[in-house]
């Protein structure tokens, strides 16, 4: 008698496959790559359109909450979107009014004081245990003077990025002023129009992915501006007690450097203590340091987990990377915009696996535990109904 043929298939057609699987997501992620590379040189090409774009949406984050408030109580939005675009000029034209006074007439006694210091480390560095000749020390110095330059070179190309291309700075301000006055004034008109252009279904579903992605960057812009002024407010208080030199200005670029996660407080903080230590001396420097790592830390397990809440759900890893990657290619600017970037993205990649579970049929699965709980209650019941009528039958038999 003859075996029965096997119904599974060979080894041969199952890794080809394989194969050919493995090839056509090799080819789809490639073309991924290729669209990946050619949508990042298209924004590079663009940038000095794309730059004020994105800055004035990060500032209409800010401004559009008094903005909506005005308009509810029937302000028209033009003179909302103007009252408001106004009063942000006129603060922050305030603050560096506030701050350029006071680098002016403290810059002098500063450098004094630097001098001085360099010369008191010079003299520490000459004698034991140490003994270093003084060739070695200018050597050094000249070592750290070229790359302090080379810094300051990278650091003002990587401010300037952009910038440059579209004439001047002021070109740029002048830019993002007139957008975001525009953006703040007919922004609510935008999700209709395109949900009118683009149709029903891919109308619907680019209103609730540019709604939520509004509600992720807007959340973590205003989180992140009271975190930092919490900060600045703390550190600054403390530097104006001790009596450091600068202490509003090293305040406000504590404010700043809190929207470039990690890389910001860590550079922040560093020049602080720097500025402690040169004017001030060892020891208030060392106090300088421990309020800085109290206040940030504080802040990184207190106020963040508190007002940030999980809206963001980014590792501190990908945090670290973006502003990495965003550093390296368009410098402080490109920082800065890094992290709200990545949240932006991580809020389209949730929105299309939440349609990806809500159309394939894994998303039945949950629902197994409780068929094979119902397969198992009737199991039960059937062993019940067997003892039972064996409990009746044993009697008679008696």
């Amino acid at each position: 008698m003859a075996e029965p043929r096997s119904t599974n298939p060979d080894r041969a057609h199952l890794i080809g496959v394989g194969a050919m699987w493995l090839a056509k997501w090799s080819l789809v992620l490639v073309a991924i790559s290729l669209g990946a590379l050619l949508f990042g040189w298209i924004i590079e090409q663009l940038w000095v359109i794309v730059l004020p774009i994105l800055l004035a949406t990060v500032v209409c984050t800010v401004l559009w909450p008094p903005t909506r408030a005005m308009t509810k109580r029937r302000v028209p939005p033009a003179a909302a979107a103007a009252t408001t675009l106004i009063v942000f000029i006129a603060v922050v034209a305030g603050i560096v009014a506030g701050i350029v006074p006071s680098v002016v007439s403290q810059a002098p006694e500063l450098a004094n004081r630097t001098t001085e210091g360099i010369n008191t480390v010079q003299e520490w560095l000459k004698g034991p245990p140490i003994n270093l000749q003084d060739e070695q020390i200018n050597e050094g110095i000249h070592t750290i003077i070229a790359k302090v330059q080379e810094s300051g070179t990278v650091i003002a190309s990587g401010v300037f990025t952009g910038v440059s291309t579209a004439g001047s700075l002021l070109i740029t301000l002048g830019l993002v002023l007139v957008l975001s006055f525009f953006f703040i004034k007919d922004g609510p008109r935008f999700t209709p129009w395109l949900h009118s252009v683009t149709g029903g279904r891919a109308g619907r579903h680019l209103e609730a992915v540019l709604g939520r992605m509004w509600d992720t960057l807007g959340g973590f812009i205003r989180t992140q501006a009271l975190v930092s002024l919490i900060d600045a407010v703390f550190i600054g208080a403390g530097l104006l007690i001790l009596g450091v030199p600068l202490a509003p200005v090293l305040a406000i670029l504590t404010f700043i450097g809190g929207f470039i996660p990690i890389v910001g407080a860590f550079v922040a903080g560093a020049l602080a203590v720097l500025v402690a230590l040169v004017a001030n001396g060892l020891t208030t420097a060392v106090i300088v340091l421990i309020i800085i790592i109290v206040v940030q830390q504080i802040e990184g397990n207190v106020l963040q987990p508190v007002l940030q809440s999980k809206s963001m759900k980014l590792h501190a890893v990908v945090v670290l990377l973006s502003v990495a990657a965003g550093g390296s290619v368009f410098g402080i600017v490109g920082a800065f915009l890094a992290v709200p970037t990545a949240a932006v993205i991580a809020v389209v990649i949730r929105y299309i696996g939440e349609q990806i579970d809500e159309h394939s049929a894994e998303s039945d699965i949950d629902d197994a535990p409780d068929a094979h709980a119902g397969d198992e209650d009737v199991e039960e019941t059937e062993r019940e109904g067997v003892t039972v009528d064996e409990s009746a039958v044993s009697p008679t038999a008696d």
